[in-house]
């Protein structure tokens, strides 16, 4: 046990909060336990290095997917494999952002740079996420090649993402400078915020292209193919990188994350990357053992039953689960027994089955076997009695 909040419970995300979703969480905490708006007070000072960790964690793709893996421990116990945070090191409220994020995503957050926003950079694209449905033997056994038609923001082919005309291009922004930003104080704090005139770009488009008015991107629905790695489970995720929505202004693109949601399936019940179900099995086998052949997702098999076998009893098949992601070899299959009871008998089989009954006591064991135990004891114990 760590003794840490979930990351997600710090921000107050669920678990499959979208990236954007993460960073407005977060930018209202930083803003309401900032120590520089709270001087003095340890408890916000240390809810906001709280929520700075968890940032850091759930704002990275890799850390993130290791921490819904392993929790904590899957990423180094002490946040983010390593994840130190010295409010000291940072000079005022605008240079801990400035410096923890290098520039472009704290100016995302709060259209403020510091000072160290550079103009013509661009702006990363959005990222997307998509849940799919699949079926259950799709979620076993992977797909090859699966195709999605997904709405988006694509760079303009007309102007090539610039967003200007033919034969123009983009002028310094006159009232930033080309800074992208422009100072604003309030009180004791000077912060900087996105240029209104050029919404932090640094430059203006006075021509604007008349496919995309000036944006650089249009909206178009678009095929993505990509592959489901076989074992994939509910709520899991798969980055497609590259694949979401177009940078402006020459930025990068976002990544498209695929959210899983998997059918139940009649016959299985997954636990993880083992399976289980129900298998019901004639009374005669449980009494006298044997052989009894079986239905697998890989193909049929048989289990093996001794004489006398519980009617509840759990018997495993190794092997024969769920693959394992990132890993060789499969889960195992788990059969709960249960008695098969025939709804129909031949005249033959009843006549055989009471005369089964009529040698039992009706707790079912063998009656004379019973009486005979029972005399013994009894008897025993009357022989005494007349001894006395």
């Amino acid at each position: 046990m760590t003794g840490k909040r979930d990351y997600y419970e710090v921000l107050g995300v669920g678990r499959e909060a979208a990236v954007d979703e993460i960073k407005k969480a977060y930018r209202k905490l930083a803003m309401e336990f900032h120590p520089d708006r709270n001087p003095g007070n340890k408890e916000a000072e240390e809810k906001f290095k709280e929520a700075a960790e968890a940032y850091a964690i759930l704002s990275d793709a890799d850390k993130r997917r290791k921490y819904d893996q392993f929790g904590h421990a899957g990423v180094g116990g002490s946040g983010g494999g390593g994840f130190q945070f010295d409010p000291n090191q940072f000079a005022d409220f605008q240079d801990i952002f400035g410096s923890f994020f290098g520039g472009g995503i704290f100016s995302d957050l709060f259209g403020m740079g510091g000072g160290r926003r550079r103009s013509g950079g661009g702006e990363r694209g959005a990222d997307l996420q998509y849940t799919l449905r699949l079926g259950f033997k799709e979620s076993v056994f992977g797909v090859d090649s699966k195709e999605l038609e997904i709405p988006r923001q694509e760079s303009c082919e007309t102007c090539k993402g610039s967003g200007c005309a033919s034969g123009t291009s983009p002028q310094t922004c006159p009232q930033c400078r080309g800074q992208g930003q422009v100072a604003m104080r309030q009180g004791f704090l000077q912060m900087y915020v996105a240029c209104p005139r050029c919404e932090g770009r640094g430059t203006y488009i006075p021509s604007p292209c008349a496919t995309c008015k000036g944006e650089g991107r249009v909206h178009k629905r678009t095929k993505v193919k990509f592959r489901i790695p076989a074992g994939i489970d509910r709520g899991q995720r798969l980055r497609l990188e590259g694949e979401g929505e177009a940078g402006r202004g020459g930025g990068t693109t976002g990544d498209l994350y695929i959210v899983f949601d998997i059918e139940n399936d009649p016959t299985y019940e997954r636990d993880g990357f083992d399976l289980h179900r129900k298998l019901e099995v004639p009374w005669p086998l449980l009494v006298l053992g044997g052989d009894f052949p079986i239905e697998t997702l890989y193909g049929e098999d048989k289990i093996r039953l001794t004489s006398g076998t519980p009617a509840d009893k759990i018997v495993k098949v190794t092997n024969a689960g769920v693959p394992r992601l990132r890993s060789a070899g499969r889960g195992d299959l788990y059969l709960h027994l249960r008695v098969a009871v025939p709804q129909k008998l031949s005249q033959e089989q009843e006549e055989l089955v009471r005369g089964l009954q009529a040698t039992m006591a009706p707790n079912g064991h063998n009656s004379k076997t019973q009486d005979g135990f029972l005399a013994k004891v009894f008897g025993t114990e009357k022989t005494k009695k007349k001894k006395k």
